[in-house]
C-alpha cells in the first residue's frame, strides 16, 4: 500500500509541473489550443491505460453514453478554464480555488444525487466559502477572469466526479479516461480552428511538458490506485499546493501575502475534511477503480 501511496504523490507532482509548463507559455497562445494539443499528447498514456480485456474503441464507449457527454464536456470546459486559471494566477492561488471541488462535490450530492449530508459536511462547506471570500478579498483587491475560470475548473471537476457516481463503478478505465481526454480535443479542437497559430520550437517544448507530464500523471495515478485503495490515495492530490507554492516561488516570482496564505489554508483543510468524510459514509469510494 505504500508504493501506491508515494506513486500518488508522483502522480500529482507530475501533474502539478505540467501546469507549469502550460503557465510559462504566459498566454502566448490560446487556452483552447495548448488543451488541444496536450490532450493530443495525453493519448500517448492510452495503452497504459487500456486493461488487458479492453478494446480500443472502449475509449469511445460507456455502459451510459449520456454520462460519457456529461465527463467529456465537463472535462473539456475544465481543462480550458485550468490553462485560464493558471495564466492568470499565481499557482497557489489558482490551486487553492480548484480545491473546492471536493466542496462542490457536497453541495451536487444533495441536489443531483439526493444525499443525506451531515452537518459536518455542511460545516466543511461553510468553512470552505469562507477561505474562498479571504483568498479574493472582493472589494479590496481586482479580481479578473482567473478567479472565475479557477471556480469553474473546481465545478466542472465536481459535475464529472457525480457524473462517475451516477455511471456507477463498473465503467471501463479505458472509458474513464478516453472521456476526458477526447471530450478536451473535440472542443478544444473546434474552438482553436478559427484562431489558430503554429507553435514555434520554445512553445513545442512547453507544450510537450504540458502534455506528456499530464499523461505520465495519470499512467502514476493508475498504477498507484491499483496498489493502494482510492481513498488512501486521494488525500495525495494536496501535495500539488506544496508544488504550487515551490514552483510559483521559483520559477514565477509569485508572491503569497498572510490573508491568501490563511485562506488558502482554510480551502485545503476544508477540502481535506470533506474527502475523509465522503470516505467514511459513501461506499463508493471504496468500489472506484480509478481516481
Amino acid at each position: 500500500m505504500l508504493k501506491g501511496v508515494l506513486l500518488g504523490f508522483m502522480a500529482f507532482a507530475a501533474y502539478a509541473f505540467s501546469d507549469a509548463f502550460v503557465k510559462s507559455l504566459r498566454g502566448s497562445l490560446p487556452a483552447y489550443e495548448a488543451v488541444f494539443i496536450g490532450a493530443a499528447l495525453g493519448l500517448t498514456a492510452l495503452p497504459f491505460i487500456k486493461g488487458r480485456g479492453d478494446r480500443w474503441r472502449d475509449a469511445l464507449l460507456a455502459q451510459r453514453r449520456d454520462l460519457y457527454l456529461v465527463r467529456a464536456g465537463a472535462s473539456a470546459i475544465g481543462s480550458i478554464a485550468a490553462v485560464i486559471a493558471f495564466t492568470a494566477l499565481p499557482m497557489a492561488e489558482a490551486f487553492a480555488l480548484i480545491f473546492l471541488m471536493p466542496i462542490f462535490v457536497t453541495i451536487l450530492s444533495v441536489l443531483v444525487l439526493k444525499e443525506d449530508v451531515g452537518w459536518r459536511r455542511w460545516s466543511a462547506v461553510v468553512a470552505g466559502f469562507i477561505g474562498v471570500l479571504v483568498v479574493l478579498r472582493p472589494g479590496f483587491r481586482a479580481l479578473g477572469v482567473g478567479h472565475l475560470a479557477a471556480i469553474t475548473c473546481g465545478l466542472s471537476g465536481a459535475i464529472s466526479m457525480i457524473a462517475l457516481r451516477l455511471a456507477g463503478p463498473h465503467e471501463k478505465r479505458v472509458s474513464l479516461f478516453g472521456a476526458g481526454i477526447i471530450g478536451s480535443m473535440l472542443v478544444s479542437g473546434v474552438l482553436m480552428l478559427a484562431h489558430f497559430r503554429w507553435p514555434h520550437p520554445a512553445q513545442w517544448g512547453l507544450l510537450l511538458g504540458y502534455g506528456l507530464l499530464s499523461a505520465l500523471g495519470s499512467v502514476l495515478l493508475m498504477l498507484a490506485t491499483r496498489l493502494a485503495p482510492a481513498n488512501h490515495v486521494a488525500p495525495t492530490q494536496y501535495s500539488q499546493m506544496l508544488w504550487a507554492v515551490l514552483l510559483g516561488y521559483a520559477v514565477f516570482d509569485d508572491r503569497l501575502d498572510w490573508p491568501m496564505a490563511i485562506g488558502i489554508a482554510i480551502i485545503l483543510g476544508a477540502g481535506m475534511f470533506t474527502l475523509v468524510r465522503e470516505e467514511r459514509v459513501t461506499s463508493w469510494w471504496r468500489r472506484m477503480r480509478m481516481l
